[in-house]
């Protein structure tokens, strides 16, 4: 937890919370430097390893611009991502472009932009690629996304590697694909990649992967095409409650045995483990309820600020920032959104908390912000970084003149 207490105040690094909390609007996401920058020499001491950081996991400019001085490139999903990781300075031959569903010019501004490689998912995707370059008259550097059809044995929604998932292309037509690539004159194969899902906390998921992986480098040697980068994909679990720590020794020690001797850019492209559990909601209680025998406290973030707990039955611990030191009282929190599944946590124990009161959702640095919404017109939260003693607001708070700004009424509704 990045939180700690000094003289019964909360701190992140050398910050007290509640210096933060009297300049910036509830519900706040807040990040620790530190955490991240630890979790990436960590990974990266262990794995000796290139790493793509997953953008689609914290996209904020702030974010990006700390992973490109950390050394990562970037691994995006959607032309959106893409310009922000060439907007946060991070090179062209750094990124790789992936996802179910690039458009027409969502390649065609990645092949402008020149960037290490765009990784196939289809077929008929290759043959659009191919005719960009045909009529651009270049040829483009291309990675194949393979359905290893392998289960992550994690939640069923960010499993994406058995195959009748959506994702990638299954071994079945890798020598096909093959062939189809040697005919195409603007095509040019760089590497393989796959990804089988999130939050993987069993060393035997990684084994299988590695090793269908090395089989696909067989087959394509076999066809007489080169790959220098094999991409392993990310998916490193990370603690948000009871879960075993994963151990990156072992899975060092996987790469080591089972790629020994080959001569790939072996990479991965972690998001959740660097920055999961370096974030924090800052959150204040509007008003306590009770409701038949259920203690509630009714909190200004919800499904709209955090939208884990409603889609994925996740689990955050949530502390109290306030009153910490009296007897526990069973509560449920919840958000002010109009849904019933706008729950952020249930029967869990805080001390007796009243209105005004901040609580702290823990572990929200990936898939927090990134995913939160305008819903019954709330303004997106502000995002705020902490590095040692000093503290920026990365992104704004949005106002609801803003939010409403964006409509745009015809003039025949018009008086």
């Amino acid at each position: 937890m990045i939180i700690s207490f000094k003289n019964d105040k909360p701190f992140i690094e050398g910050i007290c919370l509640n210096e933060i909390t009297a300049s910036v609007e509830t519900p706040f996401y807040l990040y620790s430097q530190k955490s991240i920058t630890d979790a990436y020499k960590k990974l990266k001491d262990s794995l000796n390893t290139t790493i793509f950081f997953s953008i689609k996991s914290n996209s904020n400019q702030a974010i990006i611009s700390l992973m490109k001085s950390l050394g990562a490139g970037a691994d995006v999903v959607s032309a959106g991502e893409l310009e922000r990781a060439l907007r946060a300075g991070v090179s062209p031959n750094k990124i790789i472009f992936e996802g179910v569903g690039k458009s027409f010019n969502d390649i065609e501004y990645a092949v402008h932009s020149n960037i290490r490689q765009i990784n196939i998912e289809s077929m008929e995707e290759l043959n659009m690629i191919n005719a960009i370059g045909q009529r651009l008259n270049k040829k483009i550097i291309i990675g194949i996304r393979l359905n290893p059809d392998i289960d992550s044995q994690s939640h069923y929604k960010i499993s994406t590697g058995r195959k009748t998932d959506k994702f990638g292309m299954t071994f079945d037509l890798l020598p096909d694909l093959c062939s189809e690539i040697k005919k195409l004159e603007q095509i040019q194969l760089n590497g393989i990649s796959c990804h089988v899902g999130s939050q993987i906390h069993n060393i035997k998921v990684f084994e299988k992967v590695f090793n269908k992986m090395k089989k696909a480098t067989e087959i394509i040697k076999e066809n007489d095409l080169p790959i220098e980068h094999l991409d392993l994909g990310g998916g490193f679990g990370v603690v948000y409650d009871d879960e075993k720590e994963l151990n990156l020794k072992e899975l060092s020690s996987l790469i080591s045995s089972i790629f020994k001797n080959t001569t790939y850019d072996i990479s991965f492209e972690p998001g959740r483990y660097l920055v999961a559990n370096a974030g924090v909601v800052i959150t204040k209680i509007l008003t306590t309820k009770i409701n038949e025998s259920v203690n509630y406290l009714i909190a200004d973030a919800g499904m709209q600020t955090l939208l884990r707990p409603a889609i994925y039955n996740a689990f955050h611990n949530i502390i109290a920032l306030t009153n910490f030191n009296n007897d526990k009282i069973e509560y449920t929190v919840a958000g002010p959104i109009c849904e019933s599944s706008d729950i952020l946590a249930k029967k869990i124990l805080l001390s007796r908390q009243q209105t005004g009161n901040y609580l702290a959702i823990c572990d929200t640095g990936a898939y927090g912000a990134v995913m939160s919404s305008n819903y019954n017109t709330k303004g997106l939260p502000a995002e705020v970084l902490v590095s040692n003693d000093n503290f920026s607001i990365i992104r704004n708070h949005e106002r609801v003149s803003n939010i409403i700004d964006r409509d745009i009424i015809p003039d025949w509704l018009r008086d």
